[in-house]
């Protein structure tokens, strides 16, 4: 059902580095890149992040309750990733770790321009 997330970013050729070095262990890769705006994923055909310049041309704010959520496939995979933003510049707003024994597993960040991600997996 989703096709893609878009998160506002202030520096484009930044945030593109950030994510394609963070999300490659995944398979994910800048897919269409226009003035404004960059989808980030594995294909066309599945659910994509787009980072992009806010359209109104305002200033970039991470949203108050807003979160992506991204699973990577399993719990070593999202612990993996989780160190991986830490190194690249990311934040931490929730260390990995089983949230809800046997069914949620999260690990949360804070990317470059103070979005909330989250590598979560189910189980």
């Amino acid at each position: 059902m989703l096709s893609y997330a878009t998160i506002g970013v202030t520096d484009l050729e930044k945030s593109e580095a950030f994510y394609n070095a963070l999300l490659a262990p995944i398979g994910a890769k800048t897919l269409m890149k226009m003035e404004r705006i960059i989808f980030i994923g594995k294909s066309m055909k599945e659910p994509m992040l787009a980072i992009c310049i806010p359209y109104d041309k305002e200033e970039q704010h991470a949203g108050n309750g807003n979160m992506l959520a991204i699973a990577p496939g399993s719990k070593e995979k999202c612990e993996e990733l989780y160190h991986k933003a830490m190194a690249l510049g990311a934040t931490c707003d929730g260390e990995p770790g089983q949230r809800i024994p046997d069914v949620f597993y999260g690990a949360y960040f804070r990317d470059l321009d103070g979005n909330k991600i989250a590598f979560n997996h189910f189980g």
